[in-house]
């Protein structure tokens, strides 16, 4: 199959800054109509949202990263209240809104799909995809039949190499698959978004079967596959000049490994997997800094924004500075889309920030 290639990669992805006002506040300049919607409050402790356009809108349709609750349950409030043609409407809540506070500095991060779902019937399991083949992203929804080895339609048209899944019925861990999450690729090792663990095997997350370029497998545990339970599952596979994930083994130095993806960064989340206690680290290069002073926040939890643990953003890939992102012997997975590629159609190289 044909792909086009990209050469504007903020017309699939996007991160953009808002400021909050606890009534309908319409974010626009992200480029498309987003489908799936990843949002942070910058500057308080509060939870992060996450939508897509397959399970729609609304504060029962809320999911937070740094939290294994049900969709919609969260210790704030969360209202995403459309999909626009150029960005999206966050809405008014009953209490704390935790991504529209009032005159606070707010982070998205945006992703393009296909928006409204297709059924696919690849696999046992029946699935719903939006998909995005040309930028390698897809949002998968399924229920689960409890079976062992079962498999699932994704959409992509190619092999994933990350897949992020959260059961949205019970309480249950987000699970995050990875192709170089360990020696042996979907070994039912995975992380969890929720935490600071490291990998680990202990689920049968995968069956142990690899995925393919239409499916991808799930094990018995309930986090992926109860019977009768409802799933959501985020689908990546890397793009040349647009996204990547790899993976890197840190050396502890202040000047830290580099990772080459052949493109500027725009956003970059990394995860220690081979150790606890170390966050996936959020940078973009829309928030404040320069390098190497880039400002991170953290997918597992609902601290504010931090000025430690530093990132360069280069023309042709990252390197860490300093803190737990670059920890000696350490095997850290990442995830990478692009601002520019290395060298652009208009043959424009791509710099530093």
């Amino acid at each position: 199959m044909a792909y086009t290639t990209i050469n504007k990669s903020s017309e699939h992805f996007n991160s953009k800054l808002y400021v909050g006002n606890e009534s309908t506040n319409a974010i626009t300049g992200v480029g498309f109509q987003p489908d799936f919607v990843w949002m942070k409050n910058r500057q308080q402790d509060y939870y992060h949202g996450i939508y897509d356009s397959i399970r729609g809108t609304g504060t029962s349709k809320s999911l937070n990263s740094n939290s294994d609750e049900t969709e919609g349950q969260n210790p704030g409030n969360l209202n995403l209240v459309s999909f626009d043609s150029n960005g999206f409407t966050v809405g008014a809540t009953s209490g704390t809104n935790v991504i529209n506070t009032n005159n606070d500095n707010h982070a998205s991060w945006n992703w393009k799909a296909s928006g409204s779902a297709s059924s696919n019937s690849n696999g046992s399991i029946t699935s719903s995809v939006s998909a995005n083949q040309d930028a390698g992203f897809s949002i998968v929804s399924y229920t689960g039949n409890g079976t062992n080895g079962s498999s699932v339609g994704h959409g992509l048209g190619a092999v994933p190499q990350m897949l992020i899944t959260k059961r949205l019925t019970s309480v249950d861990p987000w699970i995050v698959q990875h192709h170089q999450i360990s020696a042996t690729p979907w070994d039912d090792n995975y992380c969890v978004l929720n935490t600071t663990a490291a990998r680990a095997g202990q689920l049968s997350v995968s069956g142990g079967y690899a995925p393919n370029v239409n499916e991808f497998y799930v094990g018995n545990d309930g986090a992926v596959n109860a019977n009768g339970q409802n799933y959501i599952t985020y689908c990546f596979t890397g793009k040349q000049g647009y996204s990547k994930f790899g993976s890197y083994v840190g050396n502890g130095s202040s000047n830290g490994v580099f990772c080459y993806t052949g493109f500027k960064p725009s956003f970059v989340i990394t995860k220690a997997a081979s150790a606890s206690g170390q966050s996936w680290h959020m940078q973009d290069n829309k928030r404040d800094g320069f390098n190497y002073d880039n400002k991170r926040l953290f997918a597992d939890s609902s601290s504010s924004e931090s000025g430690t643990t530093r990132m360069d953003l280069l023309s042709n890939g990252f390197k860490y500075r300093d803190g737990d992102g670059n920890g000696t012997g350490i095997t850290y997975i990442y995830m990478a889309f692009a601002e520019a590629p290395l060298v652009g159609s208009n043959n424009v190289p791509g710099t530093a920030r």
